[in-house]
């Protein structure tokens, strides 16, 4: 039985942690990218399905590439962060299904059905994105997801060999500057949003 996280774990991942638009000058390794990695890996996900691809853009050339498809904002976020990921979906992951889940043949409920399979690695990415987020924070991280840029212009750059890979979203990646965020935004308490039934 796990126990709780302490405080400052919690801080660290949820509370006090925030979305960075710009990050200090200090470098991101390759092995910190692994490591985020090895963490996100262990996410679940329907069927061990691991639907998400991420292409790590680390050179300037390939952050260029990326910020011309973003809205202008957000290109110059991504020219300036240290890393940002294009997280991606992959529609034919069930083609890894054998492997990756191999108790069934779970991979026949995907063949010939394109709309579960595109349903799933959406949705099952998107959980894999937010897995990155937290890994990213755990490693001492920051991050800051976002939207606002061109999916079909950024899958024809990055996934031209691989059609079947859509990207959903694209987060910068580095040592958060403090000086480049707002006010937190409100969060609110459990009654406004939920319900037990």
């Amino acid at each position: 039985m796990s126990e709780p996280l302490s405080d400052s774990a919690l801080d660290q991942l949820f509370r006090t942690a925030r979305t960075y638009n710009g990050y200090t000058d200090r470098p991101v390794s390759e092995a910190q990218l692994h490591a985020i990695w090895d963490l996100v890996k262990f996410g679940p996900t329907s069927a061990n399905s691991l639907p998400a691809r991420i292409v790590w853009c680390v050179t300037d050339e390939a952050k260029a590439r990326l910020a011309a498809f973003a809205l202008p904002a957000n290109a110059e976020k991504i020219l300036k962060a240290p890393v940002t990921a294009i997280i991606a979906a992959d529609n034919q992951f069930f083609e890894h299904l054998p492997e990756l889940f191999p108790h069934t043949d779970a991979r026949s409920w995907f063949v010939g059905n394109d709309a579960l399979a595109a349903t799933t690695a959406f949705r099952n990415s998107s959980l894999q994105g937010a897995y990155f987020i937290l890994a990213a924070r755990a490693l001492g991280l920051d991050t800051g997801p976002m939207s606002g840029f061109d999916n079909a212009a950024v899958d024809k750059a990055f996934f031209a060999d691989q059609p079947h890979v859509k990207s959903n979203f694209i987060s910068t990646l580095g040592y958060g500057d403090p000086a480049t965020i707002f006010e937190r935004s409100p969060r609110p308490d459990f009654g406004r949003f939920n319900d037990i039934v």
